[in-house]
């Protein structure tokens, strides 16, 4: 292989896991989760952002993965890192419409 080759897979390579690691965030707005579904690795981290004009309270229950983000008022954001695999059922205390699952994998 040719040296200006491997060096531009090196870069493509490490850019694609960096995007890959990077911490995601889920949105809230309108009573609504930004998305219904997200996967992510076992230890990464979502960011729950509350772009919605009333306060939120984020929480989950599924075993490995319990979180209680209490009220989040609007405009505050809240990391959560999930450290066991499986599917995290996540929830608004407040507004119980809103679910969405966390699918987190090795």
């Amino acid at each position: 292989m040719h040296k200006p080759a491997l060096i531009a897979l090196l870069i493509l390579g490490g850019l694609s896991a960096a995007a890959y690691a990077a911490n995601q965030t889920v949105r809230q707005h309108g009573r609504m989760f930004s998305t219904e579904s997200v996967t992510i690795r076992k230890g990464e981290t979502l960011i729950f952002q509350n772009d919605d004009n009333v306060p939120h309270n984020i929480a989950s229950v599924s075993k490995g993965n319990e979180f209680n983000l209490g009220s989040q008022p609007p405009g505050a954001s809240t990391d959560v890192t999930f450290t066991e695999v499986g599917d995290v059922q996540v929830i608004c205390a407040i507004h119980p419409r809103m679910k969405m699952t966390v699918k987190i994998t090795n």
